[in-house]
């Protein structure tokens, strides 16, 4: 079994974490779910089926080829589930209108209400883009969490604007077929109903990683 360590230095202190203290931290959980790592091979396995994939969210079934899907290609709910998953699952920085097979590949599990091992995919994220060296650690605000865990003095940021993308306004998530009650958003009726059950598919993994 891979079991990916992240180690960095914030502000003269030292972290050192696996998969495990960062689900303890987080408080979700991690012992179970897809956590398969994605990046340049889009391979076929039980529950991904690329072809498949790239005709939902392409929203066309005349396609012969997998390829990555572009925003406009997609509908409403679709892209939410897609700005969800490139900002909160697997961040980065670029473009952001075209997904990545990783990026179809977790919509999918998403929208089939298949679990997700979180802080695994996480895990291997972050391993990844320390390796390129030059790029941003991921996952600020879920970090804030670890920095507080291990002592890392913050100092919060004051008056910083979000910039446009991270808003949402309420004619496109009603687009989404998502509907207010109590002043919360939630999903409504049809296929993006709320749904409580989920689909659990712990043997979806990176096949050096066996077991949890």
């Amino acid at each position: 079994m891979i079991k990916d360590v992240v180690k960095l230095s914030v502000k003269g202190v030292a972290i050192e974490f696996d998969h495990d203290r960062l689900a303890s931290i987080l408080g979700i959980p991690g012992k179970n779910g897809i956590c398969k790592y994605i990046k340049d091979v889009w391979e076929e396995s039980k529950y991904t089926k690329p072809l498949e994939i790239t005709r939902r969210f392409a929203n066309n079934e005349t396609l012969t080829a997998a390829r990555r899907v572009k925003s406009g290609e997609m509908k409403p709910f679709q892209r939410f589930i897609h700005f969800f998953v490139m900002k909160n699952m697997i961040p980065r920085f670029g473009k952001r209108d075209t997904s990545s097979f990783m990026d179809l590949t977790y919509m999918d599990h998403l929208m089939a209400r298949r679990l997700v091992n979180l802080p695994r995919v996480m895990m291997r994220h972050m391993s990844y883009v320390i390796s390129m060296k030059d790029h941003e650690l991921p996952y600020g605000d879920w970090l804030t969490m670890v920095f507080e865990e291990f002592g890392v003095p913050l100092v919060a940021k004051n008056g910083e604007e979000r910039k446009r993308y991270d808003y949402f306004e309420e004619t496109f998530l009603t687009m989404c077929k998502l509907t207010r009650e109590n002043g919360v958003w939630w999903v409504g009726t049809g296929e993006n109903r709320r749904r409580d059950d989920v689909v659990n598919a712990p043997e979806e993994k990176d096949e050096e990683e066996g077991g949890n």
